[in-house]
């Protein structure tokens, strides 16, 4: 800065043509309009949403394998969704799976090509109370062997879950939500799981540092 002249930050030339000046309001109406500390923002959330990669990682990997475990032995075979009592909604994303498969050339996809080709939404939709009878009673509250609450609680937690998991894959603002709540959430669920995930995961968490080095600006 020249004594006597005040500089004025200017956003980069090229945020308007690939960020999109409709996205970057979001930031400016949180700052109260201040370019410079909206900027500082919009580039701590991205770096927020990525260091949440790795619990949401552990979360939804977790989730879907204990429960495809658990289910394969409950109805014995691999591909326990042709036996399982599904709904319509639920057996309409089992199809997906298998066609986006072919579409990405696997013609003969194995029951593991399709755990991994299913989504976050849809194992949370396994513990939803249309299958309290079927799947949760007999087999899927084996998950979660240290929880002893409620099912509709922890179907709850999850759901929120994967809500979140969605703003930050679609790009979204989360720099208003109650980010350490989210983590706190994220390890509780966790814990119910198996504890001793949490503690690897806690040697490579960065959620902790980055929510420390928030911008004051958009602070709930």
């Amino acid at each position: 800065m020249l004594k006597g002249y005040v500089m004025v930050f200017q956003l980069p030339n090229w945020v308007a043509r690939l960020l999109s000046v409709p996205r970057f309001r979001a930031y400016l109406d949180a700052t109260g309009g201040d370019v410079e500390r909206a900027w500082e923002l919009y580039r701590w959330n991205v770096e927020v949403s990525e260091a949440f990669y790795g619990p949401l990682h552990c979360i939804e990997v977790g989730l879907r394998n204990a429960e495809h475990r658990l289910l394969t032995t409950r109805y014995g075979q691999a591909d326990w969704w042709y036996a399982a009592p599904l709904t319509k909604h639920d057996t309409c994303r089992v199809d997906k799976a298998y066609a986006d498969l072919a579409r990405k050339g696997a013609s003969s996809p194995t029951p593991d090509d399709v755990v991994t080709e299913l989504g976050f939404g849809f194992w949370v939709s396994l513990l939803n109370r249309t299958y309290d009878r079927h799947l949760w009673v007999p087999a899927l509250h084996r998950a979660f062997p240290h929880y002893h609450g409620r099912r509709s609680s922890l179907h709850d937690a999850l759901l929120s879950m994967v809500l979140f998991r969605n703003r930050i894959m679609h790009h979204e603002p989360i720099h208003h939500r109650d980010l350490a709540a989210d983590h706190r959430k994220i390890y509780r669920v966790l814990n119910y799981m198996e504890p001793a995930i949490t503690r690897w995961l806690r040697g490579f968490d960065r959620v902790p540092n980055v929510l420390a080095r928030r911008p004051e600006e958009g602070r709930r």
